[in-house]
């Protein structure tokens, strides 16, 4: 039989009544003469709640405890969702992932897929199981310990089935209809997009989209598996929701495709620095090891090397999320204190958000940059940091600014009209 991966998130099993709605649709599925692996979340909350319970029992916990904890949000949903679809008459059975088993990393709460062995499935499939219903979020270590894969875990166990069993498309199923050339909530000429490449989704889930976690996209575009993101309210059919594919599935390619944003950024910089072969990476490497999520990077002559300063020095600007600047001025501070780098001083700016325009289409069209600078200038905002990619664009300017310029961007390059 052909076979189909379906992934609901938490808000699409919220209660009782949405799982009811979930399991319809799958019972569609299996009458199209499909066999069908979903993918289910915790109910919406659960996840928070458990980990709530965890902290307040014991603050510095063991991790193995809190993966056996949280990952039993997802296995209530499995339960309920295979109980739901006998009731309609459907085949189905539910599975965790010591079950299946879904091999993983030891790296609690952030482990990694190793293996999805396809036997013990493929076999109640053969003895006429149509539908297995797998907790997602959750794996098996090689030390038989429950592990969990993380934010986003349940999209990035939907799509390593569907790449593990050769699914002919994987369909993620969630709060929205697709994915749009922006947030809808910002510009209300917002349009949903019919196809979007791999890359393209890569760089707006990394760029700040939400409706796709980043791992997953990878993992799709790695492994070739069609993705499908589409509404659990809405009754949907083939031409649903947005499908993200291989570049060669899209017919013209439009210079941009999409305007991402990320309010909560900062911009950190290092003033008077020696200008030397090395310090990039004495700096970076603390950063990495701490755990800084570093993204833009510009470095500058500094003033001092106009006032003649002897041996040249340099400032060194980054950019990297809010939650992180603790962490990153605790790593440079060590790293001043055992020598590695000696800087004047330690600006930060917490009032940015980077704002991005993303396009497979760049790599053939000229004039991108100039026509998005002029958009931001003709609004009169201020670019502080620059970089780019072969198919982005990314600015970081005042806050303040981050929704006049989505807007700007968006009606700058026409997103609200088809291609």
């Amino acid at each position: 039989m052909p076979l189909l991966v379906m992934k609901f998130g938490g808000t699409s099993v919220a209660d009782i009544g949405r799982i009811a709605n979930a399991a319809l649709k799958v019972q569609r599925e299996v009458d199209r003469g499909y066999d069908v692996i979903v993918i289910v979340s915790a109910m919406s909350g659960r996840t928070n709640e458990l980990v709530g319970w965890v902290n307040e029992t014991s603050p510095l916990y063991d991790a193995r405890e809190y993966d056996a904890v949280v990952a039993s949000g997802e296995n209530v949903t499995a339960g309920l969702m295979a109980l739901r679809l006998q009731e309609m008459g459907v085949p189905a059975r539910s599975w965790q992932g010591w079950q299946v088993p879904i091999m993983t990393t030891s790296a609690h709460g952030a482990a990694r897929f190793v293996d999805i062995p396809r036997a013990n499935i493929d076999a109640k499939f053969a003895e006429g199981m149509k539908v297995a219903v797998v907790a997602g979020f959750q794996g098996l270590s090689a030390e038989n310990r429950i592990t969990t894969l993380g934010r986003g875990g349940s999209d990035t166990t939907a799509v390593a089935f569907a790449a593990a069993f050769g699914a002919e498309r994987c369909d993620i199923y969630t709060d929205v209809d697709g994915i749009y050339t922006t947030d809808p909530r910002i510009s209300a000429k917002a349009r949903k997009l019919d196809k979007i490449a791999f890359e393209e989704m890569l760089e707006l889930a990394s760029l700040g989209a939400k409706v796709l976690q980043t791992r997953s996209v990878e993992l799709a575009m790695r492994y070739k598996v069609r993705l499908r993101v589409l509404s659990s309210f809405e009754d949907t059919d083939d031409t649903s929701g947005t499908l993200v594919c291989d570049e060669e599935e899209i017919m013209e390619s439009r210079a941009v495709s999409g305007v991402a944003y990320s309010r909560d950024e900062a911009k950190m910089t290092l003033v008077t620095i020696e200008d030397r072969p090395g310090i990039a990476a004495a700096i970076f490497g603390p950063l990495a090891e701490a755990g800084v999520n570093v993204d833009m990077i510009v470095q500058n002559i500094s003033e001092q090397n106009y006032a003649g300063h002897k041996g040249g020095v340099t400032d060194m600007t980054f950019s990297c999320p809010v939650d992180q600047i603790k962490r990153a001025e605790v790593a440079m501070a060590a790293a001043r204190d055992r020598g590695d780098v000696a800087f004047d001083s330690w600006v930060v700016d917490t009032d940015v958000a980077k704002v991005s325009v993303v396009g497979i289409g760049m790599r053939s069209h000229a004039g991108v940059a100039a026509r998005m600078f002029q958009a931001l200038a003709s609004e009169g905002i201020n670019i502080k940091v620059i970089t780019t990619s072969e198919i982005k664009i990314s600015v970081l300017i005042d806050r303040k600014y981050m929704e006049l310029a989505v807007q700007a961007l968006h009606d700058a390059f026409g997103l609200d009209k088809a291609a």
